[in-house]
Formats: structure tokens, C-alpha cells, sequence
């Protein structure tokens, strides 16, 4: 919208892409060409200067004509409408400035903005955060929890793929009190494209191939980002379990959440534990209306394979008679609505677009 024409009713708004050669940035890339309101004009990437984005990734051979650019934020600033950091964390920190922020709406695919104490990032991430001044106006874009805040920001904390996962599939519990959120457990598996497109001997094929593991164990990095926003949730500070694993596939997150059911008081004055009706009627009561959290039926567990591609996350349920445990379960696809498609999703709100505009993708199978 920068340097309107007068007279034009409708003007492209032009993005530009920090680590665009990264899987999220490449995954932004493709939304961004089928989104009818965006034209992309920086293909920013440190790695890639000068060198055509489609000699990179060869399936936009024809799509993409451009080259990759130096990462220069301020000038960038002065030509696009939107930026997109898709950046190793300590990046955008070290950058953003206020003149920037005054000319430019920004959204963070890393967690530099995402948790509120200062403290708490730099212990769990080992980095010193650069631009604290800015992190209390940094809105977390979970776009069903947070929409309305979205809609003014200037600087979204686009969530990671593992935290939206884990507290879209808790969050209605937590926020109607049904469980004990001090008793959550979230054990979560993601595709090996959760750890980006650098060369780890960890990640090569016959490491990951036919095997899965733990990693992070009490130590991962999302823990406190999770807390946080379920403790909103829940209207005070909450400890949890989180413990992520690698399995050999591309794409996709899992979650299997556990957590104890709190006794409830139910319309005929008896006192129990929350049945399946309930529970059931307080996921409808924040996704009934979201176009992107879909609550399966009865007895279908959510799967990775019907995301895969797509900007939806599966949610479902079991309960535990036997322990008085719910069994919360959550999929998405973690280059989409776990990065690029969250980004595309907070882009749209924060200039009115529709919401679904460019995010509009049938699950792949196979």
C-alpha cells in the first residue's frame, strides 16, 4: 500500500520475507503466491544473495522470477507494507527498532517476542534479548485465542508449531477450569522440518530414519511459552510436563495431552467429575465459530496425514473413567498453521483481509 496511486480503489500490499530460504520461509513464499491481496517484493536470505529463489527451490521454477536479497530491515521498511521473520531466535531482537516498527507491521516467526518476561526467555533460550522495550506491545498471534489484539498490533509473535498444538488442544479445558492444569502432561511429536533446513548430523536420513526419540527432556525451550498462555488461561501461573520427540516424517505435530478433571457442580446440585457432554460442549464453545480448529467425532483420534498441507488443527478427546484423566489429543501441519500458515492467518487480520484468504487448502493425501 506504500506509495499508492491516486485514484486506484485496490492496491496490492507488498511483503517482504526475512529467511525466505528456510522451510518456513519457503512455505510463506507458497501461501503468499496464492493469496490475491499480496504481492511478495523482498525474498530476503543470508545465505542465498543474488542467487534466483527458484534455483533454490526448484518447484517455484516459473512461479518466482526474483533473486534473494541481503536481510536489510530498514530498507526493506521503506518498500514493502509487511515483513516476515522467519529467523533463528536473537535475530529480529537485534534489529527492530522503533523508527522500523513506525513504518512497518512485523511478524516474527521466531519466539523473540512471544514470552513477556524478560528473564525467563533469556534462561530458556541462553541468548540476551537486545529490544526488551518492545516485548509488552508484541501481541501473541494465536489468532483463535488473541484476534482481537491481532487486529491493531503492530509486532506479532507469530507461535511456534509445538505451542499451538499443545494449547489449542487444552486451552477450552483449561479456560472453563474442567482440569487441574498443574497436572498437564503434553507429549508431542513433530517432523523432522520442525528443525529447519540446516545441515545437522542429527537430522540426516539414517539418524532419523526408522528411529524416534525424546530430546529437550524438561529442558525444551517452548515449556515457558506454553505456561504462559495457558496460565492466562486459567487466570494464574501453571507448571507443566512438556516433552517433544522427533519421528521420521516431513511434516506434521502430534500432541497427546494429560491431565486430572476437576470436580464440577452440574445444573441438578450433584457434585462430579466432568462428563463427556461437557467437556465436549466446552471445545464446541470456542471452535464451533473457527474455521481452522475442526473438533472431530466421538472416538476419532486426530492424525497428521489429514493436516498435512493444510492450515487445520484436529482436536479430540477421551476421558478416563478409571483415573479421572482426560486424554486431549491435537494434529497440524507444522510448516503451516504451526508457522507459515499462523503468519498468513495474523497477516490477514491485521489488515482486514479475510481471515481464510490464501489459506484455503485441502489437506494432502497421500
Amino acid at each position: 500500500m506504500k506509495n499508492r496511486e491516486e485514484g486506484r480503489e485496490e492496491v496490492m500490499i507488498k511483503a517482504g520475507i526475512i529467511g525466505a530460504t528456510g522451510y518456513a520461509g519457503a512455505e510463506l513464499v507458497r501461501l503468499l503466491l496464492g493469496h490475491k491481496e499480496v504481492e511478495i517484493s523482498w525474498y530476503g536470505s543470508k545465505s542465498y544473495v543474488d542467487q534466483k529463489f527458484a534455483d533454490i527451490y526448484r518447484n517455484m521454477f516459473t512461479l518466482v522470477e526474483d533473486r534473494c536479497l541481503e536481510d536489510r530491515l530498514p530498507e526493506m521498511a521503506e518498500q514493502v507494507d509487511v515483513i516476515f521473520t522467519a529467523t533463528p531466535q536473537g535475530y529480529l531482537a537485534s534489529v527492530l527498532t522503533e523508527e522500523i516498527l513506525s513504518k512497518v507491521k512485523v511478524i516474527d516467526l521466531s519466539a523473540d517476542y512471544r514470552i513477556k518476561d524478560v528473564a525467563t526467555y533469556e534462561k530458556w533460550y541462553g541468548i540476551e534479548h537486545k529490544s526488551p522495550q518492545l516485548i509488552e506491545e508484541a501481541v501473541y498471534g494465536l489468532c483463535e485465542i488473541n484476534r482481537s489484539k491481532v487486529k491493531g498490533a503492530r509486532l506479532i509473535a507469530n507461535p511456534g508449531c509445538y505451542t499451538t498444538c499443545s494449547i489449542l488442544t487444552a486451552y477450552p479445558l483449561v479456560k472453563e477450569g474442567l482440569i487441574d492444569p498443574n497436572t498437564l502432561i503434553v507429549d508431542a511429536k513433530s517432523g523432522t522440518s520442525g528443525a529447519g533446513r540446516g545441515a545437522k548430523v542429527a537430522n540426516l536420513f539414517c539418524e532419523v530414519n526408522e528411529n524416534m526419540k525424546a530430546y529437550g527432556v524438561t529442558t525444551h525451550r517452548h515449556t515457558p511459552e506454553i505456561e504462559e498462555q495457558l496460565g492466562y488461561a486459567a487466570g494464574e501461573e501453571i507448571t507443566i510436563n512438556f516433552t517433544p520427540h522427533l519421528v521420521p516424517m516431513n511434516r506434521g505435530i502430534l500432541a497427546t495431552e494429560y491431565a486430572s478433571l476437576k470436580k464440577v457442580t452440574y445444573p441438578d446440585g450433584r457434585v462430579d467429575y466432568p462428563d463427556e457432554k461437557m467437556i465436549r460442549e466446552a471445545y464446541q464453545k470456542y471452535y464451533d465459530k473457527e474455521q481452522f480448529v475442526r473438533v472431530l467425532d466421538a472416538g476419532v483420534c486426530p492424525e497428521t496425514k489429514w493436516v498435512e498441507g493444510s492450515n487445520y488443527v484436529d482436536v479430540n478427546f477421551v476421558i478416563d473413567d478409571r483415573t479421572h484423566r482426560v486424554v486431549m489429543m491435537g494434529a497440524l501441519d507444522n510448516l503451516v498453521k504451526g508457522a507459515a500458515g499462523q503468519a498468513v492467518q495474523n497477516m490477514n487480520l491485521l489488515f482486514g483481509f479475510d481471515e481464510a484468504e490464501g489459506l484455503r487448502l485441502v489437506p494432502m493425501f497421500p
